[in-house]
């Protein structure tokens, strides 16, 4: 397939920026697990687990104040309409603050119902406690980030969300080590750290967009930008968006929580199964944040022919990348595993599962490529619908499957499932929700 030269370079200016950025995601949530591996047994490790996914629980959900910023601004960047775009960004961080507010007024409530639910042992539970109690207090920050990132995004700009996410995984990384080894905090210090690094985030996306951006605070017009008329639409996108969130929430703390049904040790297994999978995932991100932005711009232009030049660009790179993670896998799956934990029967436990690692990066490129196109042209229906169908993809396959093979090992055919309906609804559907709304 003969690529547009100038088009690879504007999808590359993108997706690299965001691709460094994510490279550190998942570092954290390493970090984490590693410090947790090795200042406690498989106890601890399931804690980091479930207490994380507590956070997805609520963070996820609002994953919307990202991406329907950023699919709402590219659009209103592709239109020169600055108004706009701002008036996005202060529905967004409004949006986000007010969010933040409930979350810590009902914090007692939401653990209290989480642990109704979650079934663990009692070291692991107490453990998972005693994070969330610290870490919920960065709430405002980090929802209000999602805004900033999404803005940011959409203004056709990757590079300053890099700057803040790298900044705010590195802090994360170091005061958490601190913390924990060097203060009496002990386990209480990976909260911490990662309390600490998130208002650090927060401090340094508000000087970038004063920095950069001041020249549009002149658009600001905070009683407008809150009136229904504007709202109603930010919110029924969002709501669909929010719709997408709760299923891929669903999905993953789903597997999180069925797989604490097989002990610790599976559950310590699967959780750092689950990490090094995301691995690969986070480049393939770094091209689908560059189709969101670029997506959303070209429908904003009217412009067919760079939007669909775009698309196939940002396709090939994320097939390209889903081969070599599989062959990187191959060579590094069991060595990356022994990095995450000393414990000997952890680390044996987990052979059975390797396979997956190999399969996982090719079966899923498309789905995470199709989301972030999707998400640019603001396609909030048909998202949402691909997201249910995928859920019931999930959890249809693990219930009929477990019957037949070993529980974890149904656990991730759920989860291959999941990926393919996602992959093959949005390959359906692209021409109708994405390509026809320009016309030749």
């Amino acid at each position: 397939m003969k690529l547009d030269r100038s088009m690879n370079r504007r999808v590359l200016r993108l997706a690299l920026p965001s691709i460094l950025a994510n490279v550190t995601v998942p570092l954290v949530g390493m970090a984490d697990l590693a410090i947790a591996g090795h200042t406690g047994d498989a106890s601890a490790i399931g804690a980091v687990a479930i207490a994380t996914m507590l956070f997805d629980l609520l963070y996820w959900n609002m994953g919307f104040l990202r991406v329907g910023t950023g699919g709402f601004t590219a659009q209103a960047y592709g239109r020169r309409d600055f108004a706009s775009a701002v008036r996005v960004f202060v529905q967004a961080v409004s949006t986000a603050l007010s969010i933040a507010l409930l979350i810590l007024v009902f914090q007692r409530l939401y653990l209290w119902a989480a642990f109704s639910f979650i079934e663990c042992s009692p070291e692991a539970e107490h453990l998972a406690r005693i994070y969330f109690n610290v870490r919920i207090w960065a709430a405002p920050a980090t929802l209000s980030i999602m805004a900033f990132k999404g803005w940011f995004i959409g203004m056709q700009n990757t590079v300053s969300p890099m700057v803040v996410d790298v900044t705010v995984n590195l802090v994360n990384i170091i005061s958490s080590i601190l913390f924990t080894v060097y203060t009496p905090l002990g386990f209480a210090g990976i909260a911490a750290g990662t309390l600490l690094a998130q208002y650090v985030g927060l401090f340094l996306a508000s000087f970038i967009m004063i920095r950069y951006y001041g020249r549009l605070f002149r658009y600001i017009k905070i009683m407008s930008a809150v009136r229904l008329r504007y709202m109603k639409r930010f919110f029924a996108v969002n709501g669909d968006l929010f719709v997408r969130s709760l299923s891929l929430l669903a999905v993953y703390s789903g597997f999180t929580t069925l797989a604490a049904d097989y002990g610790d040790v599976q559950l310590a297994v699967s959780t750092i199964m689950m990490k090094l999978m995301l691995l690969y995932s986070y480049f393939v991100d770094g091209f689908a944040y560059a189709g969101e932005a670029l997506t959303g711009r070209y429908i904003g232009a009217g412009d067919r022919k760079s939007l669909i030049s775009s698309s196939k660009v940002i396709f090939v790179w994320c097939l390209a990348i889903g081969v070599v993670s599989t062959f990187m896998y191959a060579v590094a799956g069991e060595p990356l595993f022994s990095i995450m934990t000393d414990d000997e029967v952890v680390i044996s436990a987990s052979g059975d599962y390797l396979f997956w690692l190999l399969v996982m990066p090719v079966m899923s490129c498309a789905a995470f490529t199709w989301d972030g196109i999707y998400i640019g042209a603001s396609a909030s229906g048909a998202i949402r619908n691909c997201m249910l169908w995928s859920v019931a993809g999930f959890f249809a396959a693990y219930f009929i499957s477990r019957h037949f093979i070993y529980g974890v090992q149904a656990l991730w055919l759920g989860f291959a499932m999941h990926l393919v309906v996602r992959t093959v609804y949005m390959s359906i559907f692209a021409g109708k929700y994405i390509y026809s709304r320009i016309q030749s």
